[in-house]
């Protein structure tokens, strides 16, 4: 029986209070869940299939279904659980074959054009949309025929439209948020008793973590440019800033005002001595896990990537990205979305292919999913969130305004490695704001 979802969109106000995470008593499976799609290191194809063969007799048809997750990732096996289960109930055979990101990456569009038989698919929100959207099905109908809006997550089927242009093309799927995360240990020891929701509050918080003896803030170069898109995101909005980039505008009042900031903050030790070298997992793995650092601009998946080296009595806290004055955003913005599902416009078998959909985004297997994965439930009747990230559901409940990955910052391929390069100079302290704009109109000449 499908379960009721409720919207995780609930108010666009973030709680001031601290909503700190429970340690890391949660299990998962082996294998660690992917980051999110644009900060993932790709991982090995390998394809594992259930073949026609394998599966109970029916006479229901058959579907060929390629997923981006490997066999043996909690993902993986939440997925493979909720396909057996699907061709127990239906008598309909699926061909599940995990292809890695790699694989499905690469190998997916090529697929498609030779016109192979594939029925359904997953990977990132925007990757799905926007790299693969002639390939896709349009699934109002389909959604209207189930009701499936009835049980559905209001605001991310509200971000699958944004990026399907207007039409339900995908359904989401494990969902996430990007925020700051932290060290509750290191917020108590320095007598930080409420989260910062601006960044003049950022400031008096890093002002007394730094006083307790810690590093407020690390990053590395997978991430940094999240920082830069945030703040100017915060600034001017997400549609501007991705103006800006792509436009090479960077003589806009901005670009300095975002760079003035996290100078002012490197001129302060907030950031790690180790900033401009770090490179991913450094950051997080051997300072926030290891707690000399408190804070990380990172996404809902670190807490499970790193709870071996953290420990069990690690206890995680989260919080949006604090507005600045006189900015256009406020903490109800940020890059928030989830892997989906699609269905290929070619498929001869969509209803089957629909309601293989409902059974891996609702209800048992969703609950599957989040408990072996350490991820946030789709179904949000599942309301018990693992312990690790229940710091996160107060911030993605607060969501309103969607930002694509690094909020707008690598909207333009050309520029991201240059200001990957000199904002991680900037918070090292080598360059001081202006430099940092210098080098960005140098590389646009």
């Amino acid at each position: 029986m499908r379960k009721r979802l409720m919207a995780l969109i609930l108010t666009s106000a973030m709680a001031v209070s601290l909503a700190a995470c429970g340690g890391g008593g949660q299990q998962a499976a082996d294998t660690t869940a992917a980051p999110a799609a644009d900060a993932t290191t790709a991982a090995p194809a390998a394809d594992s299939s259930q073949s026609d063969a394998e599966a109970p007799a029916g006479d229901g048809g058959s579907l060929v279904y390629w997923s981006m997750w490997e066999a043996t990732e909690p993902q993986g096996q939440a997925i493979q659980a909720a396909v057996d289960q699907f061709t127990a109930d239906t008598g309909i055979s699926v061909d599940l074959q995990f292809k890695g990101r790699t694989g499905i990456r690469e190998g997916l569009q090529p697929a498609l054009d030779a016109g192979t038989k594939i029925d359904l698919f997953d990977e990132d929100i925007d990757r799905v949309n926007t790299t693969w959207g002639q390939y896709l099905m349009d699934l109002e109908d389909l959604a209207k025929a189930v009701d499936y809006e009835a049980t559905a997550n209001a605001g991310l089927m509200a971000a699958c439209r944004e990026v399907g242009g207007g039409s339900l093309k995908s359904i989401p799927y494990q969902p996430n948020v990007f925020a700051f995360f932290y060290n509750q240990a290191i917020f108590d020891e320095a007598g930080i008793t409420a989260v910062p929701t601006t960044w003049a509050e950022l400031d008096a918080a890093c002002a007394k973590i730094k006083e307790a003896g810690y590093t407020p803030i690390t990053c590395d170069d997978a991430y940094i440019t999240c920082m830069f898109g945030y703040h100017m995101s915060r600034l001017v909005g997400e549609p501007k800033t991705e103006e800006i980039v792509k436009g090479g505008q960077w003589d806009d009042p901005s670009v300095i005002a975002t760079a003035e900031a996290y100078a002012d903050f490197a001129s302060k030790g907030y950031f790690s001595e180790t900033i401009a070298s770090n490179v991913w997992p450094a950051g997080q793995n051997q300072e926030l896990a290891m707690g000399t650092a408190a804070m990380y601009l990172n996404g809902s998946w670190l807490p499970n990537e790193v709870k071996d080296m953290a420990g069990d009595d690690f206890v995680w806290g989260c919080f949006s990205y604090p507005a600045v004055e006189g900015g256009t955003d406020g903490v109800d913005a940020a890059n928030y979305g989830a892997q989906v599902l699609a269905i290929n416009k070619d498929s001869e078998n969509a209803e089957n292919a629909f309601k293989l959909i409902c059974y891996i985004t609702q209800g048992e297997f969703d609950k599957m999913m989040s408990e072996m994965s350490i991820g946030i439930p789709a179904d949000s009747n599942n309301t018990e969130w693992p312990a690790l990230i229940s710091c996160v559901k107060p911030v993605m409940d607060s969501m309103n305004t969607r930002y694509p990955w690094a909020a707008g910052a690598e909207a333009n391929a050309d520029m991201t490695p240059i200001i990957k390069e000199n904002f991680l100079k900037l918070c090292g302290g080598s360059i001081d704001a202006q430099g940092f704009v210098d080098a960005l109109k140098k590389a646009g000449n």
